[in-house]
């Protein structure tokens, strides 16, 4: 399946994220050897005895054909499910500045999710924060729930927010005193921040067993950009960096430092890989560069097991 990030980050400026959602969806459908969305929509239940009034249609004529007696086919719709999006709005979700950043990413993979879900009837919500909870809406499974999503999400994209932290902590907490019990929980942050020591992953931690404790299911969608983020790959020149969220500058030539980041960088993850299996939690690390389809693959997967 082709990487669709690229085609889009010249159109996703636009707003016009129903219909990129929908050809995310489309082409990773068409892409897969084996459809996962068989048997999702509608599982049948079990039989029972036919009542004046019931729909013929679902009448079990072969069972007719052995017991001279009426039943009719019991479904049950997967409706029950209640999936809730949140997405981080800080600052740093605005990066890079150039192409698709964090925020537009996650932004459109949520589309894409919540179209999938439409699909298959089952109720989607969508909680947007950063220093504080900004937007929240309770979890529908309507077509104009939909669009008021998908409308909310679009007219975001292209605001710049400027020294704006992340209260992961806190708004964690919020949230699962807000949505009901045994829901989905999917969360798009970048989760390396500078308070990033062994301490605040345990306060991380303590917040998401909050999640935990009200039976909901959580994946966790690290998103990272490649080449700066995670590779800390750039010429060998002094560069002046600026912390977007607390503003903080410093000057230095990156190849001193990169071996130290890189350290960093691989300890920090590997903590949060181990702390979400202990917790069972899911965790998948989100690179802009690899697209949207292994955002759709964990989630289908993840989904499944429900």
């Amino acid at each position: 399946m082709a990487n669709t990030t690229v085609d889009l980050a010249e159109n996703i400026s636009f707003g016009n994220l129903e219909l990129l959602a929908k050809q995310v969806v489309e082409g990773f459908v068409t892409g897969l050897h084996k459809s996962p969305f068989h048997g999702f929509s509608v599982e049948f239940a079990e039989h029972r005895l036919y009542n004046n009034g019931d729909s013929l249609k679902n009448i079990d004529w072969k069972l007719f054909a052995r017991t001279d007696k009426l039943f009719v086919k019991r479904f049950e719709e997967e409706t029950n499910l209640r999936c809730h999006l949140l997405i981080d709005r800080s600052s740093s979700m605005y990066y890079p500045e150039k192409g698709i950043n964090k925020f537009a990413f996650s932004a459109l993979a949520s589309a894409a999710i919540i179209n999938l879900l439409k699909r298959q009837r089952d109720a989607f919500g969508l909680t947007l924060f950063a220093e504080e909870i900004e937007f929240h809406s309770a979890a529908k499974s309507t077509t104009s729930h939909q669009a008021f999503l998908l409308n909310e999400l679009a007219t975001r994209l292209t605001e710049q927010k400027k020294s704006v932290k992340t209260s992961l902590i806190a708004n964690i907490h919020a949230i699962a005193d807000k949505i009901p019990k045994r829901s989905f929980v999917i969360l798009f942050t970048d989760m390396f921040s500078a308070e990033a020591d062994d301490t605040y992953l345990d306060e991380v931690f303590v917040a998401l067993q909050h999640l935990k404790y009200q039976k909901n299911e959580i994946i966790i969608f690290n998103v990272n950009e490649q080449k700066h983020e995670l590779d800390f790959d750039f010429e060998n020149r002094p560069y002046h960096f600026v912390d977007v969220e607390s503003g903080a500058e410093i000057k230095l030539n990156p190849l001193q430092f990169k071996e130290m980041y890189l350290q960093k960088i691989k300890t920090f993850k590997e903590k949060l890989h181990l702390k979400c299996g202990q917790f069972k939690i899911n965790f998948v690390d989100a690179k802009i560069e690899d697209g949207f389809y292994p955002i759709l693959n964990a989630w289908l997967l993840a989904r499944a097991k429900k």
